[in-house]
């Protein structure tokens, strides 16, 4: 209710103002829960002891939470089960963030509603095109072309509209789950698919990818504090020394320099916490074709709902 009261742009250091992030909260609670219990359930139908899902708030964090996780307390005896387990958390998720999304757009209010969350831009006359932008991907441009119905918000106003934000959040969590590491939600399901050796090389591809992404959104960074004045010594040598070659290449891909913004610390957890490699499993049956077919849309998910630029600001 904290996160949903700040994005709805109302001082959530008032308790009384909690209500106006009711909506969000349910919302991003209901796709927290049908995740999880996904999961869960899948768990149950295979004889899986499993916990209840525990929810993890984090009130002054952009969202509102950390996420919610299951925990699994026997090992998994084969590649079905693991499948079954581990795909049944992102399709339901999923599925909960497409109906969000439908009614979202369906039901937008009206232009004006963007004058009572800011004020001022009534004497701008328009709205501005700077400030914090959630960015596009696939499914959700597919989505508001589809349902969108009169004023639709730009991406750096739909995090005042509950529905709209819950379900980007929805999809991109759900994209960043299908990421084929370790223990992920795709690390699980690829490994299911193709095996533990095919899991292995994929993954390490895309951790090597998302890491170097990371380190030249550093450099990129750099080039914008090199570009400022400075008074201190170490700053004016490596404005001299770094500078003018840095600037150089930043200017001729811009682009590679920004598209990692947050990649390196998502690397990081993943190279320390999450892992990489998928611990193996005592069990070499390949799934079933239907599963197999399931898989793949699965896999989809994470093309279709990742986004190139995560959250990046324009000045």
């Amino acid at each position: 209710m904290i996160a949903g009261t700040q994005w709805a742009n109302v001082d959530p250091s008032e308790v009384s103002n909690w209500t106006v992030g009711l909506t969000y909260a349910i919302l991003i609670l209901t796709f927290l829960t049908s995740h999880e219990f996904g999961h869960y359930i899948a768990a149950k139908i295979h004889g899986i002891d499993t916990t209840l899902p525990y929810y993890i708030p984090a009130p002054f964090v952009l969202f509102g939470t950390l996420g919610a996780v299951i925990r699994i307390r026997e090992r998994i005896p084969s590649r079905k089960v693991l499948f079954d387990i581990g795909v049944a958390g992102p399709l339901a998720g999923f599925a909960v963030c497409l109906l969000i999304l439908i009614i979202g757009f369906s039901t937008l209010p009206p232009f004006e509603h963007i004058y009572s969350i800011h004020p001022e831009y009534r004497q701008l006359g328009s709205i501005p095109n700077t400030g914090m932008y959630f960015g596009d991907m696939l499914l959700f441009t597919f989505m508001r072309e589809q349902f969108g119905v009169g004023f639709i918000p730009p991406m750096n106003e739909i995090y005042h509209y509950p529905f709209l934000c819950v379900g980007w959040f929805g999809l991109f969590v759900t994209a960043l789950n299908m990421a084929p590491f370790g223990n992920l939600d795709g690390g699980h399901v690829l490994y299911s698919l193709l095996g533990g050796p095919v899991q292995r090389v994929v993954g390490r591809t895309l951790w090597w990818l998302l890491f170097t992404l990371g380190v030249l959104s550093l450099f990129g960074a750099l080039n914008e504090f090199l570009r400022q004045p400075s008074p201190v010594d170490f700053v004016v040598w490596l404005q001299r020394a770094l500078g003018e070659p840095l600037d150089m290449v930043v200017r001729a891909f811009p682009k590679l320099f920004q598209i990692g913004e947050g990649w390196l610390l998502w690397a990081l957890l993943v190279r320390f916490f999450i892992k990489i490699d998928h611990p193996e499993v005592d069990d070499d049956v390949p799934l079933s074709p239907a599963r197999s077919i399931l898989g793949w849309l699965a896999i989809l998910i994470l093309i279709v709902c990742m986004p190139v630029q995560v959250i990046y600001f324009v000045q």
